[in-house]
């Protein structure tokens, strides 16, 4: 049968859609890409991880080691896991009832607000009974009444021995920076059981996980070294 004209008019007329419906296919393909490279471009960078200040405004690191991260505490065989700030040795006044704020932000996970003193005592046994080493449960009760915040990338940062709780501050409940969280003091003590204002205190811990059960900023680091470490880490002269 011999070809008509038509027919090869026809055929030449279908590969021309069929080619043309590829390239309206693959222009669709190209302009999708497009758009989403130029959402990702109007939307802004990720923040970097938000870094972390003294709790105690003006406070520089204690001078003396002891009250450095990993400073040994002989009466329960164990290392201090935290800055222990004191008056005349932070740079800046360290009494009861001074202010404490966040050292970043972040979500409160504790928050001590109906903590009650250990009778003297029960304390003297809590003493006694860490002599060889104290527990996560015995350390949770040494270190009196507490705030815990938990940060981006899993980090803890605790206050302890705080005398009051900011009002507002809760499980749960999101904090600034630089936030108000509490007063100085010495729960958790001899002074706090007896009822005294004498010894006032601020511990403050970075855990990189959960407190006293992983590790605390400055743990194993040689005294020097952590102060040069701390000295990056919380922004200080």
């Amino acid at each position: 049968m011999p070809i008509k004209p038509g027919w090869v008019v026809l055929a030449l007329v279908v590969l021309f859609a069929f080619w043309q419906t590829a390239q309206l296919i693959s222009a669709r393909r190209q302009l999708g890409v497009a758009r989403a490279e130029i959402l990702k471009l109007r939307q802004p960078p990720p923040k970097p991880p938000e870094s972390f200040i003294f709790p105690l405004p003006g406070a520089c690191l204690p001078k003396t080691a002891a009250n450095l991260p990993d400073a040994p505490r002989e009466y329960r065989k164990g290392k201090n896991p935290g800055f222990v700030f004191l008056n005349a040795d932070a740079c800046v006044p360290v009494v009861y009832g001074t202010g404490v704020v966040a050292a970043s932000s972040g979500t409160v996970v504790k928050a001590d607000t109906s903590y009650k003193e250990l009778s003297s005592k029960d304390f003297q046994a809590l003493l006694k009974a860490v002599a060889k080493g104290a527990s996560p449960e015995q350390m949770n009760r040494l270190q009196g009444r507490q705030v815990w915040i938990r940060h981006a990338g899993g980090l803890t940062s605790v206050y302890a021995h705080l005398s009051a709780i900011a009002p507002g501050i809760k499980v749960g409940g999101a904090v600034e920076k630089g936030q108000w969280i509490g007063r100085v003091g010495n729960s958790g003590t001899e002074y706090g059981v007896l009822g005294q204002q004498s010894g006032a205190r601020l511990l403050f811990e970075l855990w990189d996980g959960e407190p006293n059960k992983d590790r605390y900023f400055g743990q194993g680091v040689p005294v020097e070294a952590l102060r040069a470490k701390a000295k990056l880490e919380f922004g200080l002269p």
